[in-house]
């Protein structure tokens, strides 16, 4: 349920008329060159398009325009290819409100010793073109990313590839709706926040609805439906013996699958792309989605669980910027912790609600008691999470600016099974150990409440944090608490003097 084959970048060019029309044909074919070079690079993600080359302050804002009215358009790579007067580009900036790449590259990727003279000198002018252009953003307090290198160069399209990617993420936020069925876990302070200021800084909506809303979906189901979806259960996972057809808790699969279509039908009836429930207010329902909620996660919507609405239009981000890579994205608690004088670890999992995305293998399908919430046992995905390299990201409400955490983590293989532990689960080594970033993340405020990434990178939540205008705390292999204390400081004087600009 993630589209993302209309979206497109365009690239814009920058030069001005002083050249004349000899020099500005060649910018305008080695422009040409260079979009359709990077639109066939496997690392971009969505189309781009070439939209010619910009010389006046009114060809300029036209085009900032242009991209801001454009439902396709999530951002804009820029280049100078010659010198460009940066006043002309006040205008344009002062308007644009999708994302800004700033590429600083050059058609040529060596200089031609032997024949190198004033015209190629004046054509290939990139070198100080790119930094007029960065000055007046400086000096305008433009957030944008800076990519430099050739653009042949198979790590600087990785690093468009992965700029794109945030701002299709950004762009989904633009346009979620987020449907909480019930509301906040009863005094719960960090799954609440400013719903208002979060639809004016990332225009994401946030509505509240009742179980009851989801029940009338599930009443309509009729029995092919239901056993459509019961052989793709079967087909898809591994049921232990109770659940297959015939044994003592299939009922129990059979009312999940009940929720798991009533909530997809609500969902797309109402064009909501991330979803929170909480264990305090699920009416009729026979149990607390379980493998309805993986499931959905799977398919991309994004989840919170106990009514983080945050956490889910995060899910759903990532999982837009996930779409396409290697790894998987899911929501994500830390639950416990294995503490030996070696190396401690942490335990991710949470009741139920964990993406098989980050499966490490085929998952089971079981059902167990849940202990919470009163209601009958609900039917879950268990399996553990594949070793490598991870993110865990938290966006929490500060009162007066929202912020956004980050810890690196590795995950590893557990050391042992876990034969009574009914729930999927990852077990990580937090960089740069669990000591300093436990501390570091309590700090910071972060929550309970994480995505878990394998696919998206901090890089990628620098990005986003650039673009949205919030702030960004990063914990990895070089945190040290005291740095971390002063950055945290350093934070509450910024962002109390520039929130207004950003």
């Amino acid at each position: 349920m993630i589209d993302i084959s209309q979206k497109e970048i365009w690239f814009v060019v920058g030069s001005q008329e002083l050249y004349g029309e000899e020099t500005l044909r060649k910018v305008a074919e080695h422009s040409q060159i260079i979009a359709k070079g990077l639109d066939a690079s496997s690392k971009l993600p969505v189309k781009l398009v070439y939209k010619d080359v910009v010389k006046s302050p009114a060809q300029i804002t036209n085009v900032c325009l242009e991209a801001n009215s454009n439902k396709n358009c999530i951002g804009i790579v820029a280049w100078m290819h010659t010198f460009s007067p940066a006043k002309m580009w006040i205008g344009g900036l002062s308007i644009l409100n999708k994302p800004l790449c700033h590429l600083h590259t050059q058609f040529n990727a060596e200089i031609p010793w032997a024949s190198i003279d004033m015209d190629f000198m004046n054509l290939n002018q990139s070198a100080h073109g790119d930094r007029e252009f960065g000055f007046i953003m400086s000096r305008m307090r433009k957030k944008r990313k800076v990519i430099v290198g050739h653009w042949e160069d198979e790590r600087v399209q990785t690093k468009i590839g992965n700029w794109t990617r945030v701002a299709l993420g950004w762009n989904e936020l633009q346009n979620l709706k987020v449907a909480r069925i019930g509301d906040n876990m009863r005094e719960v302070a960090v799954t609440e926040g400013d719903k208002v200021e979060a639809q004016i800084r990332f225009g994401v909506s946030v509505n509240g609805f009742d179980s009851s809303d989801v029940t009338k979906h599930i009443e309509k189901i009729t029995d092919k439906q239901l056993n459509d979806l019961l052989a793709l259960y079967e087909a898809s996972y591994n049921l232990t013996p109770s659940l297959k057809e015939g044994g003592a808790q299939r009922q129990s699969l059979a009312d999940a699958a009940k929720i798991e279509l009533g909530l997809r039908a609500f969902l797309e009836e109402g064009g909501f792309g991330a979803f929170t429930d909480t264990f305090e207010n699920l009416g009729v329902w026979k149990q607390l989605p379980g493998i309805a909620t993986q499931r959905l996660m799977a398919d991309g919507y994004g989840f919170g669980g106990e009514g983080d609405w945050k956490t889910a239009a995060m899910v759903r981000a990532l999982k837009v910027m996930n779409v396409g890579l290697e790894g998987g994205t899911s929501f994500m608690e830390d639950y416990t912790y294995h503490f030996t004088p070696q190396k401690s670890y942490v335990l991710g999992s949470h009741m139920l609600e964990i993406c098989p995305s980050i499966a490490d293998g085929k998952p089971n399908c079981e059902v167990h008691p849940l202990g919470i919430g009163g209601k009958e046992d609900p039917a879950r995905l268990v399996f553990n999470s594949p070793a490598g390299d991870a993110i865990n990201v938290s966006l929490v409400d500060m009162g007066t600016r929202f912020r956004l955490i980050v810890n690196e983590v590795t995950a590893v293989k557990p050391m042992a099974d876990l034969p009574k532990l009914p729930v999927a689960r990852v077990l990580w080594d937090c960089k740069p150990n669990l000591d300093i970033a436990a501390t570091a993340w309590i700090l910071a405020g972060g929550a309970h409440h994480t995505v878990y990434s394998q696919a998206v990178t901090t890089e990628f939540m620098e990005d986003f944090a650039d673009i949205a205008g919030i702030e960004l705390l990063v914990i990895d292999a070089n945190t040290t608490i005291r740095n971390f204390k002063d950055t945290i400081n350093a934070n509450e004087a910024y962002f109390h003097i520039f929130q207004h600009r950003l």
